[in-house]
């Protein structure tokens, strides 16, 4: 009776997780295709980058701030915080009347979603054991890519139907209903010190570092690119400098030492930046050089994300059985094989080719980030698992967003040096499979650290937490 009761309540807390999941991934793409709606009626076309810039600062800047919170104060309170701000930014940008103030509304959206990811994988791992949590990080993958496919398509039904308010207002029935739930169901498995050490200077130049060269990367004009990009690499000297005094630092630099998370955290980065800054240019490959339309374009990117969702479930079955290294090398191995076929295309690549192009591409990045994340909340005692969790996922985005920045810089330079789009494409598929050639080095070595490993030995000082009796 009380072991099915327990099953029930673990149900319950997995089925609200995927609920902010799907809410943290939808937000990613179903603004893009409300946005020309939005700014015909809102005005302030000059404004319009902004609203997906201030999402990705906020989001972005506040996921190590959860982590380490989540690992101070607990994750039942951090995610259900992150919950709160992001239910209501939707609130707020669906009752937006300016383009101003859907811009600040998308920006506490943001703030929450910075916990919904990091922390719901650190629930993830308390609420399963060892051999599951395998399993359970490709599901959450498999969601998360095929929730990102109905993004732009229900965004468009939403605008065509309805009033743009409620691409927002969609997201509070479902945010409410995973509040109640985790509220009700989940239980943290430690005790936590009532007056923990909050490292609010590590925070703050962390914070201040992440938004300037994030800005740096988002701003128009050179001079502007390299002082905010300078000026962000001096502070995030001065972060590093602080976290070595620190007595609870925000982000222990001694976790770098460990090859799941310094190796790991920058295959991360160097595959985000190789998938996101091309794949980013397939659309307008697909519009621009073979003339299809949007709609078209978007059946097109499908494949790559239902072959993604197969991989991360087929990946997330096999960290039982495997090292995180014998899946990660197949399956960069397998995405290297699809950059390069995408290093080929040009005007006369037909469709079905181009399906086979990113079918391959899906299933090799299906699997890494699921075996990326297990392999770092593995690596490291449970009063390190926020701070591991969230930087995981800081190095993802910040690679990711990099990687569309210097692509962009690859493809103007292509096309001003007299290449023609497709060609310059070419030099940024090329670019990505260096990095992912990269990538591969460093998933060997990771080592041969597998899931069912004994309890980590690995934990800087901290006073963050007793185990619970």
């Amino acid at each position: 009776m009380e072991m099915e009761k327990e099953r029930r309540r673990v149900g319950l807390v997995t089925g609200g997780v995927l609920m902010g999941l799907v809410l943290s991934a939808l937000d990613q793409t179903i603004v893009s295709t409300a946005m020309p709606t939005i700014t015909k009626e809102l005005g302030g076309l000059t404004l319009y980058s902004w609203v997906f810039a201030i999402y990705m600062l906020t989001s972005t800047t506040s996921m190590p701030i959860y982590g380490k919170m989540a690992d101070l104060f607990g994750p039942k309170k951090m995610y259900l915080i992150g919950l709160f701000l992001f239910l209501m930014g939707s609130l707020l940008c669906g009752m937006a009347d300016s383009m101003t103030g859907l811009i600040v509304a998308r920006g506490v959206q943001g703030l929450g979603a910075g916990a919904l990811m990091p922390v719901a994988f650190i629930i993830v791992g308390e609420v399963y054991p060892p051999e599951k949590r395998g399993k359970f990080q490709g599901l959450f993958g498999a969601v998360f890519a095929l929730t990102s496919i109905l993004g732009p398509s229900l965004g468009g039904i939403l605008v065509e139907h309805l009033p743009w308010g409620w691409i927002f207002f969609i997201n509070l029935p479902i945010g409410i209903a995973a509040f109640l739930i985790l509220a009700l169901a989940f239980r943290n498995q430690r005790h936590y010190d009532k007056k923990p050490v909050i490292d609010w200077y590590g925070a703050s130049s962390l914070s201040v570092a992440i938004i300037l060269i994030l800005l740096s990367l988002v701003m128009e004009g050179m001079e502007y690119k390299i002082g905010l990009g300078g000026a962000g690499i001096l502070l995030l000297g001065f972060f590093i400098w602080i976290e070595t005094k620190a007595k609870e630092p925000l982000l222990p630099l001694s976790l770098f030492r460990i090859p799941a998370i310094g190796y790991g955290n920058l295959v991360g980065f160097l595959v985000s930046a190789a998938l996101f800054g091309a794949i980013a240019y397939i659309p307008l490959f697909v519009q621009g050089v073979r003339g299809a339309s949007p709609s078209e374009t978007g059946f097109l990117l499908v494949p790559l994300m239902l072959s993604a969702a197969i991989a991360s479930t087929v990946g997330g079955s096999w960290m039982a059985k495997v090292s995180f290294r014998a899946i990660l090398i197949p399956s960069l191995l397998i995405m290297a094989t699809g950059f390069f076929l995408l290093s080929t295309i040009d005007a006369g690549t037909t469709n079905t080719q181009l399906i086979i192009y990113m079918i391959v591409t899906g299933l090799g990045m299906g699997a890494i980030y699921p075996a990326l994340g297990t392999a770092a909340h593995s690596a490291v005692k449970p009063e390190d698992r926020g701070v591991a969790m969230s930087t995981s996922q800081l190095f993802r985005s910040l690679g990711g967003t990099i990687g569309i920045s210097v692509f962009g810089t690859i493809v103007d330079g292509g096309m001003r040096a007299g290449l023609v789009f497709s060609e310059a494409l070419q030099s940024v598929f090329i670019t990505g499979l260096i990095l992912i050639g990269i990538s591969l080095i460093a998933s060997v070595l990771l080592g041969n650290i597998r899931l069912l490993d004994k309890e980590p030995r690995h934990s800087h000082t901290s006073n963050s937490g007793v185990p619970k009796q």
